[in-house]
Parts: structure tokens; sequence; C-alpha cells
């Protein structure tokens, strides 16, 4: 913001702590959390990247509304496996699925943001990573889901924990598969007004 006019709060439309811990690597160490509660079903025929697009901005408008006023960071990441939509794994036998599916081959990471201002404008923009898991033995798989990590993770794993061992290479934004792309971010966000360094 310019001159005397204050710069409007920051809202974090997620409670994931990974992204909270992202976020202060931009010097943004408190902002407000809003969970929000959207349907982050796929719709009929969405590939990965529209879906990750489409749930941030929807993520950010939900918080809007809870939030007026404020300054709204939102995002999604999607594991896509071709035209596949990984599920976010709740339970051991989805974890099982996705690690037996990633074994050995290439896929991609869609980490979308949405920048939400208190006029109306929308910023979005995507990070994409492709990941190459090196053949996992099922051993490997199954210390991997008696650790726990892939709780709630998006393809049923986190790359930010053991799972790196299994990525034999990435070309992207780490950050982004994380959950959080910083340099989108620290871009969308320096547009939308927020002074960061």
């Amino acid at each position: 913001m310019h001159g005397d006019q204050a710069a409007p709060a920051l809202v974090l439309a997620s409670a994931s702590p990974r992204r909270r811990e992202l976020l202060a690597r931009l010097g943004i160490a408190s902002p407000q959390v809003i969970a929000t509660d959207i349907d982050e079903s796929p719709v009929r025929a969405e590939l990965p990247r529209a879906h990750a697009v489409r749930l941030a901005a929807a993520k950010a408008r939900a918080a809007a509304e809870l939030a007026p006023g404020a300054l709204i960071l939102a995002g999604d990441t999607v594991v896509g496996v071709g035209r596949r939509i990984l599920p976010k794994a709740e339970d051991e036998a989805t974890a099982r699925r996705c690690l037996a599916l990633l074994s050995g081959r290439r896929h991609r990471v869609f980490s979308a943001i949405a920048v939400l201002s208190p006029d109306g404008t929308l910023r979005e923009a995507l990070s994409e990573t492709i990941v190459r898991f090196k053949l996992l033995e099922p051993a490997e798989i199954e210390a991997y889901i008696a650790g726990g990590e892939w709780h709630g993770k998006a393809g049923g794993y986190a790359i930010q924990g053991s799972a790196e061992g299994f990525c034999a290479w990435l070309a992207g934004s780490h950050s982004g598969v994380v959950g959080l792309p910083l340099f989108e971010t620290r871009r969308l966000l320096r547009a939308a007004g927020l002074a960061i360094a």
C-alpha cells in the first residue's frame, strides 16, 4: 500500500502448519488463519491442474466471507498421474495404493495459490513440479505407512519428511510440493500491496 493507507490484514485460508512454516520464510510469521470447509471433490472430467486452481480460488472466496476487508491467501496442492487426481490419503489403504502407483514413475504436483484483495481482485498462480520416485520395495511402503506421515497428504506422501528419500529427482518447486510455492506466493502478495522484502 502507498501513502497513509494501511495495508489490510493477511489471512491464510488454511489450517496447514506446513503452509504457515513456509509463509514464515517470507517474513510473515503470524498471519490470521481461517480454515475453510469447501467440497474438494473433483468435478466430472476435471484435470489435476484445473482442480488445484479451482479449489484455491474457492478457498479464498470462502475465507473472504468470514474476514471481510482482509487480504486472503489460499492454496491447494494436487498430485496428478496423467489425467488422474490422486486423493488425500485418510486411511492406510489409500496411502498404500497411492505409493504403489507412484513407485518407479514420474508424477506431477500442481500447487495453486489465490490471493484475493479486499476490493475483490483475484490474483492466481500455479506451480507445476515433476517428481520421480524410485521403485519402492513393499517393505519400504509398509515402513512409510507405519510412520504415519502420509495422513491427510495429497498422493499419500509428505516430501518434507522421510518420503524425500524416495525422490530420485525433482524439477520445479520443492516448496510447491510441500504445499505453498514461495516464488509465486511472494510475487502475488507483493502485487497485492503487501510489503515483503
